[in-house]
């Protein structure tokens, strides 16, 4: 018959749960009772699905403390607390449940206070790597505040360019954080906004969509930089040429033919040149006759 030493079964975190009745209806008294409690315990860590292991050890006439230490050779509860794994490796002392527990509590709370974004190391498997390593809460608070501090300091027109997309800077943050396990969304999300902060930064229009699009093309910050200073420097000057010969000239035509190397920008740019230079040109000999004209008649 099994009995429970309070000393060797953590107390469960979080409410009690809801056994399989198909198994507890199975069982009575101290084996029905360590039954439950045992699933409870090992519910609160995440492994309500060991509770059919549970039943059988009991049923096989197991004590409590000894199916504990057996459910801690398991799979699941080596995947569960699979940071202890590294801690053994590295020589550290591995962590009791509550201990363990407690410390991803502290990690949790440390993101939820910075408000990152859901996804966002909430899990236990997002903690594993830190508790190997033997990280501390405050460290990782250390990091957060590092990383919201890059936020605050990050360049305006970026941080324009994000927060017109819908991007928070809590969103920001976790980038900055960790950019690998940031959602990969969000990292083309930063690369698009890249983008629109050069042009931000030119006084041009950021447009979500087109970014985004050249972002995906491969177009870089850097290009973009050196792009959008040249569209600044000619925007002007194209659209002027097409009020007087005709047509339109807008930021886009000149994107297009900037970034994408397309072929109808390009030449509607070349024919604004053209018409400005023949005319200019047409002008220029038109004064040079007169000229001669007035040389000739003295």
């Amino acid at each position: 018959m099994a009995t429970i030493n309070p000393g060797n079964i953590t107390t469960p975190i979080g409410p009690a749960v809801t056994v399989d009745t198909n198994l507890t209806d199975a069982l009575t008294g101290a084996d029905r009772d360590a039954y439950v409690a045992l699933t409870n315990v090992f519910d609160s860590y995440g492994l309500g699905t060991l509770a059919p292991k549970i039943f059988d050890y009991i049923k096989n006439g197991y004590s409590a403390d000894t199916i504990s230490i057996l459910l801690q050779n398991t799979d699941e509860y080596k995947q569960r607390f699979s940071g202890n794994e590294a801690r053994k490796s590295a020589g550290l002392p591995v962590l009791s449940p509550s201990e363990y527990l407690a410390t991803e509590a502290s990690y949790r709370q440390v993101m939820e206070s910075a408000g990152l974004p859901s996804g966002f190391y909430d899990q236990p498997s997002d903690f594993t790597t830190w508790i190997g390593k033997n990280v501390s809460p405050t460290e990782i608070q250390s990091r957060v505040d590092l990383a919201t501090q890059a936020t605050t300091l990050s360049n305006p027109s970026y941080r324009q360019a994000l927060n017109q997309m819908g991007i928070s800077d809590s969103q920001l943050t976790s980038y900055f954080l960790d950019p690998t396990r940031a959602l990969p969304s969000l990292q083309k999300s930063a690369a698009t906004a890249a983008i629109g902060a050069e042009a931000l930064q030119q006084g041009l229009t950021f447009d979500t969509q087109y970014a985004d699009q050249l972002a995906t093309s491969g177009i870089t910050q850097a290009t973009a930089q050196q792009g959008y200073a040249q569209i600044a420097d000619t925007l002007g000057k194209y659209q002027s040429l097409a009020d007087i010969y005709g047509g339109s000239y807008s930021q886009r035509t000149a994107e297009n033919a900037a970034f994408l190397g397309d072929a109808q920008a390009v030449q509607q740019q070349r024919n604004l040149s053209q018409r400005e230079q023949a005319n200019f040109s047409g002008a220029t000999g038109t004064a040079q006759l007169g000229l001669a004209n007035s040389t000739q008649a003295q």
